[in-house]
């Protein structure tokens, strides 16, 4: 099988925001606790967070985290996980029937993301708090000092603010499944309120509100409609989030969920803009796709964990060689839109439904989807551009006309390098790519990474990474300065990233 594809430094589609290559850390089974937090480890730091964990989120190349959540946002009181350690409260969380120590709260989240190198994307409570709440927090992280909640922080031995500059105004408010769910008018009416109050206290803040759940659901389109109606003047961004599943083992099915990825994301986009015209408004609200993954693996074993136990193993997915295909076509697909989606979160980041996984007392390691966002996350940054393709296609189960080749090109001028990312939908056989490439002066061809194994159920594990990118051989870049043709060959099955380069362009 052959694909063309041309590729010119003119087709922009937009700048890559570095928050897309976001993640999420929620207060769910084993994320924290024996995640990025465990005391008793050996190579737990003085304030407990484990090292080798922080090593592999850095070379995860992770920019944001979303923190506390998800679900457990909606029942959280954030006053639990400040002040003294042994006055802090044990909780039930009623989001995932377990309880909470609060041993890890607002502060020492923020010591461990400042660790890692990352921003912190903060959510507040609009399922059993509100405006008040919310506000106090802002107060509390942002403010410099001389009020009771910056005073307090400072009690707390926080002498300078948080300074977070992105926050969430609540989560999948419109989800039955969600503590204190609201109608769209219930909703938009308190994200409104609870925005102005946020943004009083701190003008600089930027804000996301909550979209439908997933595009599923019943109100999807109307929901997001009716709460830009009412928050369209305050919110900067509006919430998407998709998981993916393989239930009925189609792999080609699965690989061409990516479409409904990407009209999910320009169907918002277009009521974001139906809502601009309805106000007359300036501003353009953008798009906030802060949860994405698979998720399924676990589904059956979760229903087995015993109810109200600290930091039980829930959602604990085990990915295999299609999940990083996957996951693969997502990441191309948020490339893909990066004119209008500024912030993405990879849900989520250690042991629930995560690229790493820890054993408690034991070691850490890299799952297959790792790789994909970690490579996209190293040479994915700079202006992205469209690739038009020509290539078969196939009809799947759900899908028409879904691409054999997934692909989106990056151009890092400042590094001058292009880097093209592909994955290869076709099961069966290899793909033989030929690339016109035009605009960028006299590049080389400087790797052609591939990940790939002969087996879509192959995972990795603690104690053997049975998944890992290879550097592959034979392709050739020729022609002029200027107008040059890329010619390689993409393995069957596989994700692929084409890195050129090698002089200023």
């Amino acid at each position: 099988m052959k694909a063309n594809l041309t590729l010119h430094r003119e087709f922009s589609i937009g700048e890559t925001d570095k928050r897309i290559f976001g993640s999420f850390i929620e207060h769910l089974g084993r994320a924290v606790y024996t995640g990025i937090y465990e005391p008793e480890h050996p190579e737990a730091d003085s304030s407990g967070f484990r090292n080798d964990v922080a090593h592999l989120v850095k070379e995860l190349g992770v920019s944001l985290v979303r923190y506390p959540g998800g679900n457990f946002v909606s029942g959280y009181n954030w006053e639990d996980g400040v002040g003294p350690l042994e006055k802090r409260p044990m909780r039930l969380d009623l989001a995932w029937n377990t309880k909470e120590s609060n041993r890890i709260g607002t502060n020492e989240f923020a010591q461990w993301a400042k660790k890692i190198n990352a921003g912190v994307m903060m959510a507040v409570n609009l399922g059993t708090r509100g405006p008040e709440a919310a506000g106090n927090l802002v107060e509390y992280c942002n403010f410099e000092g001389g009020t009771y909640w910056s005073d307090l922080r400072r009690s707390h031995g926080v002498s300078r603010p948080h300074g977070f500059k992105l926050w969430c105004l609540g989560n999948e408010m419109d989800g039955p499944w969600q503590i204190n769910c609201r109608s769209a008018d219930e909703y938009g009416k308190i994200a409104a309120e609870t925005a102005k109050l946020m943004k009083r206290i701190d003008p600089s803040i930027e804000l996301a509100a909550c979209g439908s759940s997933y595009p599923a659901m019943p109100s999807f389109g109307s929901w997001e409609e009716t709460v830009l109606d009412h928050v369209y003047d305050y919110a900067d961004y509006i919430s998407l989030h998709m998981y993916f599943a393989n239930k009925e083992n189609d792999t080609p099915n699965f690989l061409g969920r990516s479409l409904e990825m990407d009209s999910f994301i320009k169907t918002t986009a277009g009521i974001c803009d139906l809502v601009k015209a309805k106000k007359k408004s300036k501003k353009t609200v953008q798009l906030s796709f802060d949860e994405w993954n698979v998720w399924y693996h676990s589904n059956d074993a979760d229903t087995k964990i015993e109810k109200w136990t600290e930091a039980p193993p829930l959602l604990e997915d085990i990915y295999n060689m299609e999940d990083a295909l996957a996951a693969g076509c997502m990441i191309i697909t948020l490339l893909k839109n990066a004119d209008r989606v500024k912030i993405a979160c990879l849900a989520q980041l250690v042991n629930v439904i995560a690229p790493i996984m820890t054993q408690k007392g034991g070691p850490s390691w890299r799952q297959t989807i790792f790789y994909p966002f970690m490579e996209a996350s190293r040479w994915g940054r700079g202006t992205v551009l469209r690739c038009p393709v020509k290539v078969d296609c196939y009809d799947s189960t759900e899908y028409s006309d879904v691409p054999y080749l997934e692909t989106v090109a990056v151009y890092n001028k400042e590094k001058g390098e292009i880097t093209i990312f592909a994955v290869n939908r076709n099961l069966e056989e290899v793909l033989e790519l030929e690339a016109e490439i035009a605009g960028f002066g006299d590049p080389v061809l400087l790797e052609h990474r591939t990940l790939y194994h002969r087996d879509l159920k192959a995972c990795n594990s603690a104690r053997e990474e049975t998944v890992k990118p290879a550097v592959q051989q034979g392709g050739k870049l020729e022609g002029k300065s200027g107008a040059k043709q890329l010619e390689l060959v993409l393995p069957p099955a596989s994700w692929n990233v084409i890195r050129l380069g090698g002089q200023n362009q």
